[in-house]
């Protein structure tokens, strides 16, 4: 029995609420369990310098956990000058799945920034930063079509996460904080709609990980990404 009575392959309740910003183009407070995010996504035309005429456009994530997201309180980051390098492998991570999840041709000179700001850390904070960034990057380029930034709608292929572990030799879904920190292989996965693998992040934090249990963790991965997609669907029809 799991430390909050879940089985193996259950993940935490999820929740996406939609258009908690009212300025921000795409917005979503989401939550896997305790664990507690506020996502935006903005758009405009400051794109890359980097970025060539006609190559299309670009989007990029900015992650950040609240000084008492965690069960102490952290600095802030702007407060010594620059970020840690935990937080940079994270939002190229998310910024990688996200862009993943759209044709980039196809949103020629616009530059989607999508803000992840952890209110309550209690694990799985990248992949639900995924999750509900998919959210807010899908809102915000349908409100950039319909404001007339784009020629025509965008198609945004749906992405999700999830995390995983090995506990114990038991292979489980959606680590909470207590769970993640005493793992013995950690594994976050981010599938599209197709259930193709985007990304795959595992570490051996105690232990070695055989082959045949790594299949055993992307087969829990996969369904369980089904059901965030499916949550995902159902948070859109909820806005009519």
């Amino acid at each position: 029995m799991r430390i909050d009575g879940r089985g193996p392959g259950d993940l935490r309740p999820i929740t996406f609420r939609l258009d908690v910003n009212p300025y921000a183009e795409g917005s979503v407070e989401v939550s896997f369990g305790k664990t507690t995010l506020l996502i935006t996504a903005s758009v405009d035309r400051d794109r890359p310098k980097w970025l060539a005429e006609g190559a299309g456009g670009w989007i990029t994530a900015e992650y950040g956990m609240l000084p008492r997201a965690t069960h102490t309180r952290s600095g802030r980051e702007a407060s010594i000058g620059k970020q840690s390098g935990r937080t940079q492998e994270i939002q190229r991570l998310i910024g990688r799945a996200l862009r993943a999840a759209v044709n980039l041709r196809e949103i020629e000179g616009l530059m989607i920034r999508v803000d992840c700001d952890v209110l309550v850390a209690d694990g799985g904070t990248r992949t639900a930063a995924i999750s509900g960034g998919w959210l807010a990057l899908r809102q915000a380029l349908e409100r950039a079509a319909v404001e007339g930034l784009l020629p025509t709608p965008v198609t945004v292929r749906q992405i999700a996460a999830v995390s995983l572990g090995m506990v114990q030799g038991e292979p489980l879904v959606d680590l909470c904080y207590e769970e993640d920190s005493t793992a013995d292989f950690d594994l976050n996965l981010v599938f599209n709609d197709q259930a193709h693998v985007i990304e795959i992040q595992g570490t051996a934090e105690r232990t070695s990980l055989p082959n045949e249990e790594l299949l055993r963790l992307l087969t829990l991965g996969e369904s369980a990404a089904r059901h965030v997609m499916a949550l995902q669907q159902a948070a859109l029809a909820t806005r009519g």
